[in-house]
């Protein structure tokens, strides 16, 4: 019995220390998103909207954190940030910043209006819902469109004509 304790115990013992790191001075990393880099956006849409799913999925693919909050009507949202009728669509998302981003646009135009300065903007809209825009693909199908700014005036201008898929 004290042979056969033994041997358990040396068989054990050797297969903890292959389990054992090599390199006991090297730390274990994991991904961690930089907060810095980290774009939150609260997504306001109405419960059945499928195409709004879809944005909010590219979103998440594009890394953006996206807190959806369904709505059965959303012009009270829309009216409070400033956003005309003339520009809507069928979502609106907020930075947390306080800039509005109306509509399918894409993730990277809405991270570069962010790394700039627009101090007279209430954000970017995509108005309408253009097929191929993200969140509106359908085969390989793709209608040309504007990005706007909005302006606090209630003014816009083209912030990107958007001419193929690629460009999203």
């Amino acid at each position: 019995m004290k042979l056969t304790l033994a041997a358990v115990v040396l068989v054990a013992t050797a297969l903890l220390a292959g389990c054992k790191d090599a390199d006991p001075a090297k730390p274990e990393t994991t991904a961690v998103p930089d907060s810095a880099a980290a774009l939150t956006l609260t997504v306001y849409k109405t419960p059945s909207c499928g195409c709004c799913k879809k944005w909010v999925s590219h979103l998440e693919q594009q890394g953006v954190v996206a807190h959806t909050k369904n709505y059965d009507d959303l012009s009270g949202i829309k009216a409070r940030y400033g956003i005309s009728p003339q520009y809507y669509s069928c979502h609106t998302a907020v930075s947390e910043q306080g800039y509005a981003f109306e509509g399918h646009i894409p993730a990277k135009y809405i991270r570069q209006f962010l790394a700039e300065s627009h101090p007279d903007a209430i954000g970017l809209s995509v108005p309408a819902m253009p097929l191929g825009s993200p969140g509106m693909e359908v085969e390989d199908r793709f209608m040309p469109y504007d990005i706007l700014l909005l302006n606090k005036d209630g003014s816009a201008s083209v912030y990107a004509h958007i001419s193929d898929a690629a460009m999203q």
